[in-house]
This record gives structure tokens, sequence and C-alpha cells, in this order.
């Protein structure tokens, strides 16, 4: 899942980038409303985090700006302890959450998780698909036959996007762009790689190559 993470305080943003990877997103940090609106409308994001105090614009700004874009990914907005207007303004403007900081981590990525997963119609904290689910919370995978598998967060994230969607074919440039941020440089072929250690976990049959296309995931498959 990657995660736009709006933060002007360096030292916070750096901070909350490891958590959240940790967590299983990919972070691209920016640090101004200016570089905030580019990275949202050029770039493919699951969920954003934003502050509201930028040093050259408000936060609310750059929101009514992506939502009359039709840039619609779910945002959770960080205010300033007791400034209720913020969030009441906040959340009319098209906010899906807001936290107060000073605030907890766990808080933070347990709030992220809710609103990504009111976005696609879930209410678990799981993704089923098939013979298996996905435990987003200890990035685990588990078989009908009861079997379980710890995974990185590369190969959580890459299943996660796949089975989000079962069936529906993502190509190679799609999944790189969900797995790593502007600020990665990976290999060509890690996309292969990576679907071949997840074959082992799930099957050749369960994640199917589409010549020219990409990859999908099977959940029909036996």
């Amino acid at each position: 899942m990657r995660l736009l993470l709006v933060e002007d305080d360096r030292l916070l943003a750096d901070g909350l980038s490891r958590q959240l990877e940790k967590a299983g997103f990919s972070v691209d940090s920016a640090q101004t409303a200016r570089d905030a609106g580019t990275l949202g409308s050029q770039e493919s994001y699951r969920a954003c985090v934003l502050d509201l105090g930028l040093p050259d614009g408000n936060g609310l700004t750059v929101l009514k700006q992506w939502r009359a874009n039709h840039i619609n990914f779910p945002v959770l907005i960080l205010t300033a302890r007791g400034d209720w207007q913020d969030k009441v303004d906040g959340l009319k403007a098209g906010a899906d959450d807001y936290l107060a900081k000073p605030f907890q981590t766990e808080e933070l990525i347990a709030r992220l998780n809710a609103i990504i997963r009111r976005s696609e119609g879930r209410v678990s904290s799981s993704v089923k698909a098939g013979r298996f689910e996905l435990d987003e919370n200890r990035q685990s995978l588990r078989a009908d036959d009861g079997t379980e598998h710890s995974l990185t967060g590369t190969e959580f994230r890459l299943l996660r996007c796949l089975m989000s969607r079962p069936g529906h074919v993502f190509s190679k440039e799609q999944l790189m762009e969900q797995l790593y941020n502007l600020n990665d440089n990976p290999s060509d072929n890690v996309i292969e790689a990576y679907i071949r250690r997840l074959r082992k976990l799930v099957g050749a049959e369960t994640i199917a190559t589409r010549r020219g296309q990409g990859y999908l995931f099977n959940e029909t498959s036996l």
C-alpha cells in the first residue's frame, strides 16, 4: 500500500515513515503544500496522512483541490489538540478521519487501516481471496488448511495488492508503484523475484501470469 505523508516536521516525518513502513506501507513524504498537491495529483496512493499546518499554506486547501479534481484516496488529517474547527472543516472538505497531535503511532496506523478498509467496502482486518486469508495486523498469510506463513514487508504489500482485486490483471509497472516509494531504486526483475517467492506459498496456479499484461490472483485455483 503506497502512502503519502505530508508533514513539515522532518524529524516527526522520518520517524513516522519508518513505523508506517514496518506496518506494510510504502511511504512518500512531502513537507510543503505545493509538493503535496503535485504528488497527490501525479502519483497513485492508497491513502494520505495530511498535516494542516504547512509552511507555504494550509493542508485544507490541498485537500479541497484534490477533491475538486476527483482525487479520492482516503485522507487522515492531523490537527492541533482541541482545535475542533479544524476537524470540522477537514471533514467537510472531504477528509475521512482526523487525529489530534500529539498522538500514538499505533492509533495512527489503526485509523489508517480503518479508512482504507472502509474505502474497499471491508469491515475486518483481513483480505480474503479463494483459499487464502491475509492478516493485515500480523502481516501473515493463512490457508484454508490452517497453515500460516509470516511475510516480509514487500511480500505483504505485493500479495495484498493482488488479493485486494482477485481476477484483476496488474501490470508490473502498477505493482512497482505500490511496492516502492520515489526514493527507492529497485532492479528491473524484482517483481518476478517476489512473484516466484509467493508462488511457493500459494501455488503457481494461484498467481497467474498474463503474458505481455501482468499478474493476477486466481481465487478459483485448487
